[in-house]
C-alpha cells in the first residue's frame, strides 16, 4: 500500500509541481485538475497497477483524492488475486 501511495504522488507531482498536497485533499476540488488530466489519470491507475477501471469505477469518489486512488486499487488488486 505505500508503495501504490508513493507512485501516485510521484504521479500527481507532476501536475501540482512544489504544492504539497495531503493524502485526503480533494484534487479536482483544488483546481489543478481538468477532464484530460482525469482521463491521464484514469490511463496511468490501469497502466501502473496492471487494473482494468470499469464503467462502474468512473466515479469521482473514486480519484479526487491519494486516499481515494490507493483504495480503489487495492479493492480491483484484491479482486484480481482472490480469484
Amino acid at each position: 500500500m505505500k508503495e501504490h501511495r508513493a507512485k501516485i504522488k510521484a504521479f500527481l507531482a507532476r501536475v501540482f509541481g512544489n504544492y504539497d498536497l495531503q493524502d485526503n485533499e480533494d484534487i479536482f476540488g483544488l483546481g489543478f485538475v481538468n477532464s484530460m488530466f482525469a482521463m491521464q489519470l484514469i490511463l496511468f491507475v490501469e497502466q501502473e497497477f496492471k487494473i482494468s477501471i470499469e464503467n462502474e469505477d468512473l466515479e469521482i469518489e473514486n480519484f479526487n483524492s491519494i486516499n481515494a486512488l490507493v483504495n480503489l486499487i487495492e479493492r480491483k488488486t484484491t479482486v484480481l488475486t482472490s480469484n
